[in-house]
């Protein structure tokens, strides 16, 4: 009789296999004091509201204190969700998370005159305050962005509403986590050994990369008929959440919701634009591979379900959690020894919650507060596909540890658009790692066919994403009801152009945006790829060990957000206001492509 394959429980994964939350608070009753005192403490905001101006003391007073607030905040609203995103049935946390998120807003309320007071202040007076602080200038840069936003920055009473109203506007974010980690379940499917096995987000891909087509098919039909019940719901959240987009993009002034995301960072809407334009320029590459993976396949039709399993038989390439750990370490040398030293205690030091159990958060991602150390969640499975995931999130990890470590609390966090450079940095060394350690010509196919799919989810999937975040985006702002049927419109016909004519266009593919939890948070998936552009030109500089990449790039891991991140990139060696990032992303595409046909000829 086959075996059912159950999922643990969340109190049955080892303590040691599990992230040291108690580095954040020792307990929930410690959490539970810092925020009532985090509470209590939010009144004495009021001494220095009206008083901005009259003195350098009281300014500065008002942004320290600020400060104060914001990093305690970090580690209270960070620790509760990392409680919960482990177990997201757990009611204690979700209520954890409930009260960390209206506290975070008290705090926006409590201190949202700040800005607008400070921009209400005389420029001559504010020069002479600033210039009467002294030595201290940790706050410069806050303050030269809040006058850069001065005309996105409302009066006092708006800006109190908008901070009230953030609570508000995070419920489709929060129905949709709720809905997709914690209630929906999902059938259980034939494994590769005539197995049931409980279908489940962290599992989903690793079925896509079975060998057995039927594995892969069945995978894929569970998992969109699921979605395809909810399609009507799942599409007004949606569509909630692109409606909340315009709503701020609306009350801060801006044209559109694009234009008010991307402003955060300072990034220019035509860099997006320049995106799109350049990778569907370089479409017939995408066709090509393609029509190399359906030819090695030696399937008649390809379908959506095919675009996973490797194309490169008789390789096996299982990889333990504790191999992963050994084989990213020696990838990473190339950083140097600050880099490896950072990064060995991250990976030994409980930084990592990996084990699947029922209930986790799904997908992966690397969060944190300042002062502590990084957290990664994932659900690592041995694939060589998880092998990057890890790398990837240790980037991120890096990144967070070395802009903390270097950056006071305001100038710590680093923008979105930089956020995929250091991760996509970290699987570029590890894939060149085994290309060159592959043990013969067979091995290095299948790293190189690893590679040319990562690059497809990465660059050509995610700048699909992009746009269908654009069209969807612009129709809600034209006043369009985004129904499931007009969202999956754009959707396939997405992928009709992403993909090409040498594909079948499952129509459950139309779906997939709506099992996409990035796209919750608007305009973020696009930076993917232009992260994984800028990576590889680093990349290529520190493999190359051109003189001083290795240091440049310390210095944009250490920079947060001293500058903006355009300018940390331009500083390391990146220009990203043009498309030549992404034409040589391309180019690396094609040669890998290129390498890979010939040995599969």
């Amino acid at each position: 009789m086959a075996e059912t394959k159950t999922i643990k429980k969340r109190n049955e994964i080892p303590f040691s296999e599990t992230w040291a939350t108690e580095d954040i608070f020792s307990s929930d009753a410690e959490w539970e004091e810092a925020f009532i005192e985090t509470k209590t403490a939010l009144s004495d905001y009021e001494r220095f509201k009206g008083h901005l101006g009259e003195s350098a003391e009281m300014l500065y007073g008002c942004l320290k204190f600020d400060e104060q607030i914001s990093e305690v905040m970090d580690k209270i609203y960070s620790y509760a969700h990392l409680r919960s995103d482990v177990d997201t049935g757990d009611q204690f946390y979700q209520q954890m998370v409930g009260k960390a998120a209206g506290l975070w807003a008290a705090a926006s309320a409590a201190s949202s005159f700040i800005a607008a007071e400070i921009l209400a202040i005389a420029p001559e007076r504010l020069m002479e305050l600033r210039k009467s602080n002294g030595a201290d200038k940790s706050f410069d840069r806050s303050l030269d962005l809040m006058l850069r936003d001065r005309a996105h920055t409302r009066s006092q009473e708006v800006e109190e509403i908008l901070a009230d109203a953030s609570e508000v506007t995070m419920g489709p974010s929060q129905i949709f986590k709720m809905f997709n980690n914690a209630d929906t379940r999902f059938p259980s499917v034939r494994d590769e050994d005539g197995n049931l096995a409980e279908l489940t987000h962290g599992r989903y891909v690793s079925f896509l990369e079975s060998k057995d087509r039927s594995v892969r098919e069945a995978a894929f039909h569970a998992m969109y008929e699921t979605f395809g019940r909810h399609r009507n719901t799942l599409a007004a959240a949606f569509q909630a959440n692109a409606k909340q987009a315009c709503f701020y993009a609306k009350a801060r002034r801006y044209r559109s919701a694009r234009a008010y995301y991307l402003a955060d960072a300072n990034v220019p809407e035509a860099v997006y634009d320049t995106l799109i334009s350049t990778v569907r320029e370089f479409m017939p590459l995408m066709f090509r591979y393609v029509a190399l993976r359906k030819r090695m396949l030696g399937l008649e039709e390809l379908h959506m379900y095919d675009l996973y399993t490797p194309i490169v038989p008789d390789v096996e390439k299982r990889v333990s959690y504790e191999v992963a750990k050994s084989i990213i370490t020696e990838a990473m040398k190339p950083m140097g020894p600050e880099y490896l030293r950072v990064l060995q205690e991250g990976l030994e030091g409980r930084w990592i919650d990996f084990r699947e159990n029922e209930g986790k958060r799904s997908g992966a991602y690397c969060g944190g507060p300042y002062g502590v150390h990084p957290y990664v969640l994932m659900s690592y499975q041995d694939t060589l596909d998880n092998v990057f995931t890890l790398a990837h999130e240790m980037g991120h990890a890096m990144h967070s540890y070395f802009s903390n470590s270097s950056q006071t609390f305001t100038n710590s966090q680093y923008k979105i658009f930089v956020a995929e450079v250091a991760s996509t940095c970290n699987e570029n060394l590890l894939n060149r790692y085994l290309l060159e350690h592959a043990a013969d010509k067979k091995e290095r196919a299948y790293i190189l066919n690893h590679f040319l799919d990562g690059f497809k989810g990465t660059v050509f999937r995610q700048t699909m994403f992009a746009e269908f975040e654009k069209i969807a985006h612009e129709k809600a702002q034209e006043g369009e009801v985004l129904t499931a049927d007009v969202l999956c419109s754009i959707y396939k016909a997405l992928n009709k152009d992403y993909f090409g004519s040498g594909i079948v266009i499952d129509d459950e593919i139309a779906l997939e945006w709506a099992r996409i939890p990035h796209f919750y948070t608007p305009f973020y998936v696009y930076q993917y790829a232009t992260g994984f552009s800028a990576a590889v030109a680093l990349s290529e500089r520190i493999l190359n060990k051109e003189k001083g990449a290795a240091e440049d790039y310390m210095g944009f891991l250490k920079g947060g957000c001293s500058k903006d991140p355009i300018d940390l990139l331009a500083d390391a060696g990146v220009d990203m206001r043009t498309p030549e990032p992404v034409r040589a992303a391309m180019a690396a595409f094609e040669r890998a492509l290129e390498e890979l046909e010939e040995l599969l000829s």
